[in-house]
Order: structure tokens, then sequence, then C-alpha cells
């Protein structure tokens, strides 16, 4: 009997069509699913999933089903799950799933245990929850894996810490680093499902505004470009002198948090580090200042310090709750601190997901095949793969490119032909 804990079972049918719907918008993973289909690469592998229940995630488990893999599927954040598509998935697609969106933090980890009931050989993670998991409390199920996938920066930074320190007990491949990835889905599905989710939460006009990105990555980017593009003045706050003179020289004001603070109508951070927004910052913002988190974990706004501040609180509109600072001021707050594309909006579009799930289903794929050669550390994406996707998804555009001839390959392989 099919195991799962979902909201209803009865939001099928929408959820089915949803997913349908951002199929329709996926063509290199449709294409590996094809083939997952005939081959069946993943068969008799058990793969445990803790990613967002979305319309784009229901098709990558669709596809990984169709390669012969069992699965389980649970959240890897409280407020990104999509009910209809939980429920679509279990009721037309036979795949477990343990997610409801709102959840609190023990059903979040008591979803996690669940997940792993089903002694994984294959882990597939999106900031590290279900790794930290198996390794801090259930080690006895270590001995089943093979290997895993981690899709976000998050995760990659405690993985990459476990390793340093020798904790990792299995090789992980991080799918975040793979162009493919990180250079679309970060900077164009972040920046766009970012301001998407502000404006479904607020319906405020960015036009004009003081729009404060707190952390310049390939995250950090997509927002600053997609905000720069409502006509909001983005200011950029950063620890990294590299980064902060890149967004000096793409046009963006650059200056302290302290002082940002100060003059900052929307605030949003997508660092990955704690208290980026401290009970300091807070204490500097305007009247009516709106905060917002795209990192993967809420902690980088320190709400605890923001809650010492404020004499009352209450929900304004959905996903927005006013603080009332002992001053008078308001600060509101988004999504709870959690991650606003997903939380207030449906997250990524399909067209930039459809890559990201591409590296996860083929680096599944290569784990199962080469775990015997694998270390116990993090491994980036095989370029192989990621060139692969690319051409994929050209393909899927119906764009064409140029490739060497013999001569210019000569030349790009030589040191002894000059100028």
């Amino acid at each position: 009997m099919l195991k799962y804990d979902i909201k209803d079972i009865k939001l099928a049918e929408k959820g089915k069509l949803r997913i349908e719907w951002a199929e329709m918008d996926m063509p290199v993973l449709r294409m590996i699913r094809d083939r997952f289909k005939k081959e069946k690469p993943l068969k008799g592998v058990k793969l445990a999933a803790c990613l967002h229940v979305t319309t784009e995630t229901a098709n990558l488990m669709i596809t990984l089903k169709e390669g012969g893999a069992e699965l389980a599927l649970c959240a890897s954040n409280p407020l990104s799950t999509q009910d209809d598509v939980a429920s679509a998935l279990v009721k037309y697609y036979k795949i477990p799933v343990f997610a409801i969106k709102g959840e609190d933090r023990d059903t979040y980890y008591k979803h996690i245990y669940q997940a792993l009931e089903i002694k994984p050989h294959i882990t597939m993670d999106d900031g590290a929850d279900l790794v930290s998991t198996l390794h801090k409390e259930k080690r006895k199920l270590l001995s089943h894996v093979l290997g895993g996938t981690e899709e976000t920066t998050t995760g990659v930074i405690r993985l990459r810490a476990m390793a340093d320190d020798g904790a990792l007990k299995y090789p992980v491949i991080a799918v975040n680093d793979a162009y493919t990835k990180h250079l679309f889905d970060n900077r164009y599905g972040t920046g766009q499902s970012t301001i998407d989710g502000i404006l479904r939460a607020t319906n405020r006009l960015l036009a004009g505004s003081i729009f404060v990105v707190c952390g310049y990555g390939w995250c950090g980017r997509g927002v600053a470009m997609r905000a720069k593009g409502m006509g909001a003045r983005v200011v950029v706050t950063e620890v990294d002198p590299l980064k902060a003179l890149e967004a000096v020289m793409d046009g963006f004001d650059v200056m302290p948090i302290i002082d940002a603070a100060k003059i900052g109508d929307i605030f949003v951070t997508v660092t990955g580090n704690i208290n980026v927004i401290s009970e300091n910052v807070f204490s500097k913002m305007k009247n009516g200042a709106i905060v917002a988190n795209t990192g993967h974990f809420n902690v980088e706004i320190d709400i605890e310090g923001l809650n010492k501040l404020s004499k009352s609180k209450r929900v304004i509109r959905e996903f927005v709750e006013e603080y009332t600072l002992k001053d008078g001021r308001r600060i509101y707050l988004l999504a709870e601190g959690r991650l606003v594309n997903l939380s207030a909006a449906e997250g990524h579009p399909a067209a930039v997901m459809d890559m990201s799930f591409a590296n996860q289903a083929l680096s599944a794929e290569y784990i199962f095949k080469n775990a015997k050669k694998l270390e116990k550390k993090v491994y980036s994406v095989p370029e192989e793969i990621d060139r692969e996707i690319a051409r994929l998804k050209l393909e899927s555009m119906g764009i064409k490119i140029d490739k060497l001839t013999k001569e210019q390959d000569k030349y790009l392989h030589s040191w002894q032909m000059g100028t």
C-alpha cells in the first residue's frame, strides 16, 4: 500500500493539469525521460528526494520513475510545497510524497524520516537537510547509500564543510555548480521568481523604490537585474570585494548594510549566511520597510531580534506580517523569512528548471554507474553532462551553432603555432 502524508488527495486533478502545463516548457527533461523509459538506467535504485514539491519537481520525479527508480519525496522547505502537486504525484503517478504547505518544524522532520524509510541508494537534496539527518540521526542507513546530489548553494556549502571535516560518508554531486544550473536557474530563475513573490505578497510598485539586495552571487545578480528592470534604484551589500566591485561596475550602488538600512524600501537577502539583516539593522530601518529572503533558509533574517524590537505583530496580508516596533515604526516581513519566491509565488519558471532537473536526472544516473570509483567528497557535475544539457536545450530551441574546423582544433591544442 502506498504511504504518503499530504494535505488533500482531492486536489490531485488540479495538480495534474499544472504538472502537464510545466512539462510543456521542459523539453530537455522530456528527452531524457524518453531515453530513461527505454533504457531503465535506474532500475533497482531506491532514491529519497528532499526537494521543493512543485510542478517542475513533479516532472523530475516522473522522469526518475520512468528510469526505473523507486522513489520517496519530501519537502525541502515548510512553505514551498504545492499541495495540489503533492496530491497528483500520489494519485496519478503512485509516488510516495510526504509534504504539506505550512507544516511545522516537527512535521517537516517527520516527513524527512518517512522519506528515509525507503533505505535509499541515492539521495537528492536541496539544502542538505536530508543528508545531515542521515549523518546525525539515521547513520544505520548510510551503508545503503551509493551517493547523492545537491541542488542549491546553501546545501553545497554545508556538504563541503562536512567533507572538509571528514564527516561526509558518501560522494555527492553539486548540481548547483553546473553551468547549466547556476548561470540560468540562479540568475534568471531566482531573479524573476523573487520579484514575482514580492509583488504577489505586497502588490507594491517597484519603480522609484530603493531596493536593497544583500549578496551579489548568481542569485543576487539575478534579483538586482530584475529589480532594476522594474525601475527600482538598486543598492547592493556585500562582504566579498570582488563581487562588490562587480556590482559597482554593473551600475549599482554598493554600501554597508547598516547604511542601506536607513534608506531602503525593500530588502532581499540572498547570501546563504546567518543574520544578514540583524537586530541592529532592523533598528535603523525606515517606517514601512519590507523585508524578504530568497536564500534557502530563514536564518538570513534575525527574526528573533525583530521580535525583541517589536511590541506587537499581526498578519496584514497573506504572507505579510506587520511588526510594530516599540517606537511605533512598522516593518513588514514576507513569508516568515522563508523563500519568498516559493512561499508567496510558484518558484522558478519551468524553462530554467528544465536544465537544473536535467542535471539532477543525469547526475543520478552517473552516480549509479560510477559509485565504486567515487570518493567521499563533493564533486562538480561532469563537464560532459553539462555540455550535453546545453546542447539539448539549444536543440529544443531550434538553435544551431558552429563547430571547430580541424585546423582550429589543432591550433587550440598546439603551442608551436604562434601569432
